[in-house]
């Protein structure tokens, strides 16, 4: 039989089609590469050996909590602050953060005086800039003169500007009582048991951070009524708008909400997960367990698309804001506070977990 010419000329075109749309692609690729300068390349092609150094340094992990506050060392009733994305760094920057806002918030929560402060990371604007860090101790002077507990965990500004080991290295240099570990626990009293996560690295089934996870879960004291989980990036979060490109939450933090549905429900103790990176306040009740969003540190404020199952309402924005948690006995009573335009602190919203 003959070949059918109408066959032949579509599978021509087909033929065409495949062969611009690979070269057209590689173009784009090629083009997008020059774009790169070669000091990123490099970087890049270091990624995996500069991770390696810097798991290295860590110290082995223990099922022990890492650092422990006595009961009778807290005040009555017991407090914790949280937040984050501050972004610290010189003062003239104004559009990136803004040092009006990170010095009112550093004010309010020094007269506040909470039993412990969590910082949700993303403490300096740029991790590989020293003098980040060195404004961060001039601007939180107050704290130490208060003798705050501050807890901080990495975000992904501690990781801009340097290799992961030098990252880390600046973090420590600034938190030395931290020095060497990238995740770790804190035992508030006998009720309160403080758990940060390094979003950075992985919490994925199997990886080191989440058997440590679960060695910590495994060995709380039968006095614990609440888990505090704080991290940078969120497990669960309202989508960011089409103009912001970062997609939360991540395959990182899903893996962790997916292991929490199983784990927190095994657990006696209520679970509450406090994350940053969003540029806003945003709350959830998922699977048992109360999830966070409060970013509102001082970074450029992101505005975000609420969801149904997003249980804060109120549509005014920016959202400069910190949670205080105070406990009531068998009762973790939650405030958000909200800075106005008009640079009032509002109460914009309030909820409770009960312990059993």
């Amino acid at each position: 039989m003959g070949r059918n010419p109408r066959y032949i000329r579509w599978a021509f075109v087909i033929f065409l089609f495949v062969c611009v749309s690979g070269a057209t692609a590689g173009i784009a690729q090629a083009r997008r590469d020059a774009a790169i300068p070669a000091k990123s390349k490099k970087s890049r092609e270091s990624t995996a050996a500069s991770q390696a150094a810097a798991d290295s340094l860590l110290l082995p992990d223990s099922p022990n909590p890492t650092f422990m506050i006595a009961q009778g060392s807290l005040r009555k009733p017991v407090t914790v602050i949280a937040y984050g994305d501050m972004r610290f760094t010189n003062p003239k920057e104004k559009v990136a953060t803004s040092p009006k806002v990170r010095m009112e918030l550093v004010r309010r929560i020094a007269a506040e005086r909470p039993d412990v402060l969590l910082l949700n990371g993303d403490v300096p604007y740029h991790g590989g800039v020293k003098d980040d860090y060195v404004v961060y101790k001039d601007e939180t002077r107050i704290w130490r003169e208060e003798h705050l507990r501050v807890f901080p965990v990495l975000g992904n500004h501690e990781f801009y500007g340097c290799e992961p080991a030098q990252c880390l290295q600046n973090w420590w240099d600034t938190f030395p009582k931290l020095k060497d570990r990238r995740w770790y626990s804190v035992q508030v009293g006998t009720s309160i048991y403080v758990i940060a996560l390094d979003s950075d690295d992985s919490l994925e089934p199997g990886s080191r951070q989440i058997k440590w996870l679960t060695s910590q879960l495994d060995s709380l004291p039968h006095s614990i009524k609440f888990v505090m989980i704080n991290l940078h990036h969120p497990p669960v979060a309202d989508p960011n708008p089409p103009s912001v490109k970062d997609k939360v939450p991540r395959p990182n933090e899903i893996a962790l909400r997916n292991y929490l549905r199983v784990a927190a429900q095994a657990q006696s103790a209520k679970f509450v997960v406090i994350a940053s990176h969003i540029h806003n306040y945003e709350r959830f009740y998922q699977d048992g367990v109360m999830y966070l969003v409060s970013g509102g540190g001082g970074a450029m404020p992101y505005p975000v698309i609420r969801t149904p199952g997003d249980l804060y309402k109120d549509p005014k924005f920016p959202n400069y804001n910190y949670v205080e948690f105070v406990l009531q006995g068998n009762l973790l009573r939650a405030t958000m506070y909200r800075l106005s335009s008009k640079g009032a602190w509002q109460v914009k919203d309030t909820f409770e977990i009960t312990y059993k």
